[in-house]
């Protein structure tokens, strides 16, 4: 049998190397290395989207990969991916690394610098594993083998541009067609999620902090389930709190809650952390919401150039929605696009905050009615972006009436095409 075995590595001399010893081992199929973690799991979940067959057997993770740490990245290539065998390759082999490799959901783990005996037996080990895995999946075992839900971040370009009101309004589509959905609150110095949809609730991300392993009662606890039907995970009431929050817990908690609800909103606010920077470099699909005034388009392009500079996100790969619109200003969605090199939304959101005030007021944003130009245009996003079922009610309640904000041509790629 062939091993299919896909290294992951950011180091070049590193990468000639392992890709050396790879083309020497015994029936076995390297691919190019992948240079950084992004690649590897869009890589992932391309193959997996196709077959379970076309997933490699083994995939080698060196210890200086990024930007997501390796043992982070051994744990979610674990989680959405559990008949890949996965190998860590280290100068440190000693076991409290090794310890921390296992509980990650590594099968194995290669000291640098590599032996030929031992590289030969930790491939053989983890592709028989695997295969294994595979062949209790072809008798059908439901098994979660692919990317798991949707994640789907929505940030601000600056404050008020309405980037809680728009990840809330999607989160009601999604639920609204038939989807599991959670909605996440990671802005989280000043997160008002649960003040529009009347929640009092006294836990919050921020006690998630402390445990090691996010399990799925744990996570069950730390929810709140909404009348509407959504899995609240909401920010902290004491802002000082926001700093319990790190990269490493978000990433654990997004891929815990991409396999339990079909669809995950994530609020981020409008100041990058390394919280919601994890988040969104994780998204299936980034939003970034803008109003069209020279001074939010311009924090719009500001925002755009960080993410690419932290190698968060693509410009190409970011979605603009254009919020507060109307046919008379001078900026409209194709001049935001031309000028932020993003992709803008077809469908535009209408400047009519009077529809808004007194659901807002009341602090139930769910009970704002639907014939509301506003709801209309972005339960229409919601259908642009996918994110509701294509029955003939979702259709109906999700198309903005007369397509007022439809700018741009169709047919284009969206998300980051996972």
């Amino acid at each position: 049998m062939t091993t299919r075995i896909l290294p992951a590595v950011g180091d070049p001399d590193a990468a000639r190397s392992v890709t050396t010893l790879l083309s020497q081992l015994p029936d076995a199929e390297p691919a190019p290395p992948v240079g950084d973690s992004t690649s590897l799991l869009d890589m992932l979940a391309r193959l997996a989207a196709e077959s379970l067959d076309e997933l490699p057997e083994v995939v080698l993770v060196h210890e200086r990969i990024g930007p997501v740490p390796a043992l982070e990245l051994i744990r979610e290539v674990a989680l959405r991916f559990p008949a890949v065998g996965v190998i860590l390759v280290t100068s440190d082999a000693g076991p409290g690394l090794y310890s921390a490799a296992m509980d990650s959901g590594a099968r194995g783990l290669i000291g640098l610098p590599m032996s030929y005996e031992v590289l030969v037996q930790r491939v053989q080990s983890a592709a028989g594993w695997s295969v294994g895995v595979r062949r209790h999946l072809g008798q059908g075992a439901e098994v979660l083998t692919g990317p798991g839900g949707t994640v789907v971040t929505v940030s601000g370009a600056k404050g008020g541009v309405g980037t809680t009101v728009t990840a809330i309004q999607l989160a009601l589509a999604a639920r609204a067609s038939g989807h599991t959905v959670a909605l996440m609150d990671l802005d989280l110095q000043s997160g008002d999620v649960a003040s529009y949809l009347d929640v009092q609730f006294r836990r919050s991300i921020a006690d998630l902090s402390a445990i090691q392993d996010i399990s799925p009662r744990v996570m069950q606890d730390a929810l709140f389930s909404h009348e509407t039907g959504l899995g609240l995970l909401l920010a902290p009431g004491e802002g000082e709190r926001a700093e319990d929050v790190d990269d490493r817990l978000v990433r654990q908690i997004i891929s815990a809650m991409r396999h339990r609800y079909e669809i995950v909103l994530v609020d981020c606010g409008t100041h990058m952390t390394t919280a919601n920077a994890a988040a969104i470099e994780m998204a299936d699909t980034t939003l970034l919401v803008t109003t069209p005034d020279v001074v939010t388009v311009r924090a719009t392009k500001r925002m755009v150039r960080l993410w690419d500079r932290l190698q968060i996100r693509k410009a190409e790969e970011t979605v603009t929605v254009v919020n507060r619109h109307t046919r008379g200003t001078e900026i409209q969605p194709s001049l935001v696009e031309k000028i932020t090199a993003t992709r803008v939304a077809r469908v535009a959101v209408p400047a009519n905050f009077k529809e808004l005030q007194a659901v807002v007021d009341a602090g139930r944003l769910q009970d704002l009615e639907a014939k509301s130009s506003v709801k209309q245009a972005l339960w229409g996003l919601a259908g642009e972006l996918g994110l509701v079922k294509h029955t003939q009610g979702a259709q109906k309640q999700s198309r903005p009436r007369g397509d007022r904000g439809s700018f741009g041509g169709g047919g284009r790629r969206q998300g980051r095409g996972k």
